[in-house]
């Protein structure tokens, strides 16, 4: 018998049963598979067994490649870690929305998980003074920052535009005066305000006052490291010029008092002068706290240091434990535009206790020079 022909899509979708009919055939609408095979060259299906193997066998290839796909989305979706939405630190929480010059600027655009914790203070455009001054700004940011509400992290983040302005202020202020201490006292090195300048941060790490920033600008001057000039500026009247040797160390300290148990007569004529008392108070320690010329009573012992004697004519001197002068200054003194100058005139006459200090705390210091011998030498010389 000859083999029979194969059959087309609509007799394979009619049944297996092929019966010759002289009556019209209705066409028949094949159904839509919903994963079949594409169709062979010629565009007819098979419909005999081996046929019907053979799309078994591809769908089951698709389905095995459409379970793989599904596989792998799903280690792919594991490994992406999931993103956190939610910080504890202000910084991660979100960006701040920055204002424009005019303070109505438009924000940045936030993100999933982002909040706006305040707009940026921009620094002020009035009140501005030449470089080498200090200005009223510089004091009302110094006051807020005094505030207990104000100093923190994310305060000092929104008013940092306030505060480059005044740290830049308190820096040319530094240069210029360090130019005027190097016309007085050549041994200051003339060291760029970076080096001589505090920072306005506190060190927090040993201290229960838990305060980030500081209350006023600083900067100190001195020769080779040891003590010399302290300049602290602080709204409310107690800016301040500080010098000498602030608690200096044990062994300094033992040097000290050595040379005035032999011979105190440079350090009382320097602190007997009419300039220096005139700037720093009478040469007698004050009856309650407080600093008055060199004497502090916190600074001072009760009876006489080991080793000396207590009926010394000089027990006065030996009970410091500090020989540091301070002289404060108004606000509307540091507001005046000849403040630097003011400032000059109280560096000379804290200049010989200075020297007599260095002196005293080096080795072979000689406890007898004058601070008056160079003056009357170049005297001598005119002559």
């Amino acid at each position: 018998m000859p083999p029979k022909a194969r059959s087309t899509r609509a007799n394979m979708n009619k049944g297996p049963s092929l019966q010759n009919s002289s009556a019209p055939r209705k066409p028949v609408k094949t159904p839509k598979r919903a994963a079949s095979t594409p169709p062979s060259e010629g565009g007819t299906t098979a419909s005999g067994p081996e046929d019907a193997v053979d799309d078994t066998d591809a769908l089951d290839d698709d389905s095995d490649q459409e379970n793989k796909k599904r596989i792998g989305k799903r280690k792919r979706a594991s490994l992406v870690k999931p993103r956190r939405l939610n910080s504890s630190s202000p910084r991660k929480r979100g960006k701040i929305a920055r204002s424009d010059e005019d303070g109505e600027g438009e924000g940045y655009a936030l993100k999933d998980g982002q909040q706006v914790v305040g707009k940026v203070v921009q620094a002020p455009k009035t009140g501005r003074v030449p470089p080498g001054r200090i200005s009223q700004n510089t004091f009302n940011f110094l006051l807020q920052l005094a505030d207990p509400e104000c100093n923190d992290r994310e305060w000092f983040r929104l008013h940092e535009p306030v505060f480059r302005l005044a740290e830049a202020e308190f820096k040319f202020f530094i240069e210029n005066l360090t130019e005027l201490f190097s016309e007085i006292d050549p041994q200051i090195p003339p060291l760029p305000p970076k080096d001589v300048i505090y920072r306005i941060y506190r060190d927090i790490r040993f201290s229960n006052d838990k305060t980030p920033y500081k209350t006023n600008f600083s900067a100190t001057f001195s020769r080779s490291g040891r003590k010399g000039l302290f300049a602290g500026f602080k709204p409310g009247n107690e800016s301040l010029l500080a010098a000498g040797s602030w608690c200096p160390g044990k062994n300094e300290l033992a040097t000290i008092r050595s040379h005035i148990q032999r011979n105190s007569s440079r350090l009382r004529q320097v602190i007997n002068a009419p300039l220096f008392v005139e700037n720093f108070g009478p040469t007698k320690p004050l009856s309650k706290k407080g600093r008055q010329n060199i004497f502090g009573r916190d600074d001072e012992l009760k009876t006489a240091p080991k080793g000396f004697d207590k009926d010394h004519k000089d027990i006065d001197l030996l009970r410091c434990r500090s020989f540091v002068v301070l002289h404060k200054f108004t606000d509307k003194e540091v507001l005046n535009p000849n403040f630097g100058q003011i400032v000059m005139e109280v560096v000379k006459a804290a200049k010989p206790l200075v020297y007599c200090m260095n002196d005293y705390m080096s080795l072979g210091g000689d406890e007898d020079e004058d601070p008056n011998a160079e003056d009357e030498d170049d005297d001598q010389e005119d002559d």
